[in-house]
């Protein structure tokens, strides 16, 4: 017995001094985070890690400062003290919903588990979840929120939020449900209605919930469980062990991750409405075209240039390729069994925002009054990277659109926000995450480091 102790904590020291080893010397990156963007983004070669580049930012809170807004444009708080807020949505009185929020208790124990957990200590994300939506009310408006109550409380891990003719819908990291709701209301006190379940556990716990244009259908997102497949594709919900697109687009039994799904409350059924998305978070309408945005987030440890998290157009039955294939037809070697079949099928995304930046937040600018610099295009929360070396996203950005309802062919992404990670790279004041427009025009950033939510508005 004493022989096998002694092993396994041999084993546990190689373990860490071959991690310092690897920490010590991670990849860097040999393009900009700039040159990994746009509708053309630069791509290189992968570099394939067994042990990732870590790259954490510790937080050190704001004490006083706050973010950096563009020229022309200024910055304020909005609400502070809160818990947590990652997510956000306004109703149609002007309060404004927040989501306290973070993971669920994770799975799995072990090495693997205590080291997930130190990295998300180090980035200020393994707090408890405060499982609240807060509403907020600014009485008098002046820009800052001077009434707040607790909504909802004993939610389960909530991101989404919409409000739908007299029901407000909840996206809990493992089911969607509803609540009679009115706007005007400060707390509601009725029990919740499932709609329909949804996959929980592993990574990728928020779910996000959009409502459709004539209100008959919401759409939620759902991320993946890992990063590629590798505890299985049956890990990933048995529509991923389907024999090829057209089976996945006709499933609705039972949903799987790193999609979005087109939920119909009525009957509470579902359909897979696109797949192979490996971690969609936020998701809007653009005003011209009408049609379905949203934002993704890649596959990490294959260096710290590739591949690049997007923003894309997303199509009913459409296929984006994980976690077989990236950026419309680079094939990823490490996920097996292969399936070459799908790579004609592959969607490619319609915009880089740099790899590993971690979009999140995504809202149109339709009724933002920032300037005409900021007239049409979307507002994107980078929450930022811990797979590049060096440190990439840690802001909000600005992607013009044209009139045909996509991004501008030449364009890259603006900065809107910045100040988040301090000069010296190492520590961070904040991370913004959603993103929404507020009743007067201006841009509300969630702070889910910095527990403050953001008013960016147009200098007087």
């Amino acid at each position: 017995m004493l022989k096998r102790i002694l092993i396994v904590l041999l084993v546990l020291v190689l373990l860490v001094a071959g991690g310092w080893y690897w920490a010590s010397r991670p990849d860097k990156a040999r393009l900009s985070e700039q040159a990994v963007t746009g509708r053309s983004p630069q791509l290189s070669e992968t570099r394939s890690q067994s042990v990732p580049t870590v790259g954490i930012a510790k937080p050190v809170g704001w004490n006083g400062g706050k973010p950096t807004a563009a020229a022309g444009l200024q910055v304020a708080a909005f609400a502070d003290r809160l818990e947590h807020p990652r997510w956000l949505y306004r109703l149609p009185n002007g309060d404004v919903l927040v989501a306290e929020t973070n993971s669920p208790p994770r799975e799995g124990g072990g090495v693997t588990g205590w080291v997930m957990n130190k990295l998300l200590g180090q980035a200020g994300a393994a707090v408890p979840s405060p499982n609240r939506i807060t509403l907020l009310r600014d009485s008098n408006g002046d820009g800052v929120a001077d009434q707040r109550s607790a909504l909802l409380t004993g939610l389960n891990s909530p991101t989404g939020m919409a409000l739908v003719g007299p029901w407000l819908y909840v996206a809990n990291t493992d089911a969607l449900v509803r609540f009679p709701f009115t706007p005007g209301q400060t707390r509601i006190t009725a029990k919740p209605e499932k709609i329909v379940d949804l996959p929980g556990g592993g990574n990728h716990w928020a779910r996000n919930v959009i409502a459709a244009a004539d209100g008959k259908s919401v759409f939620v997102s759902v991320g993946s469980s890992s990063n590629i497949a590798e505890n299985g594709l049956e890990a990933e919900g048995p529509t991923y062990t389907a024999a090829g697109v057209a089976e996945m687009a006709r499933a609705s039994t039972k949903p799987g991750r790193a999609m979005i799904l087109q939920v119909f409350p009525d009957t509470k059924t579902l359909r897979v409405y696109a797949w192979g998305l490996r971690n969609p978070n936020g998701m809007a309408f653009e005003p011209k075209s009408g049609a379905l945005w949203t934002v993704v987030n890649e596959r990490d440890m294959l260096g710290s240039d590739m591949p690049p998290d997007y923003l894309t157009q997303v199509d009913f039955g459409a296929f984006y390729g994980w976690p077989w294939i990236y950026w419309g037809g680079y094939v990823d070697r490490r996920v097996t069994p292969e399936r070459p079949d799908l790579r004609e099928y592959t969607r490619r995304p319609d915009f880089a925002l740099g790899a590993h930046t971690a979009p999140l937040g995504l809202a149109f600018a339709s009724d933002a009054k920032l300037g005409g610099n900021w007239a049409n295009g979307a507002f994107i929360g980078l929450h930022g990277s811990w797979n590049r070396e060096p440190k990439s996203g840690y802001k909000v950005v600005f992607v013009p659109f044209a009139d045909n309802g996509f991004p501008v062919r030449e364009a890259k992404p603006v900065d809107l926000l910045t100040g988040f990670l301090a000069p010296d790279g190492k520590t961070v004041h904040g991370r913004p995450v959603g993103v929404i427009t507020d009743a007067g025009g201006a841009l509300l950033v969630a702070d889910d480091v910095g527990n403050m939510i953001w008013r960016v508005s147009a200098k007087p």
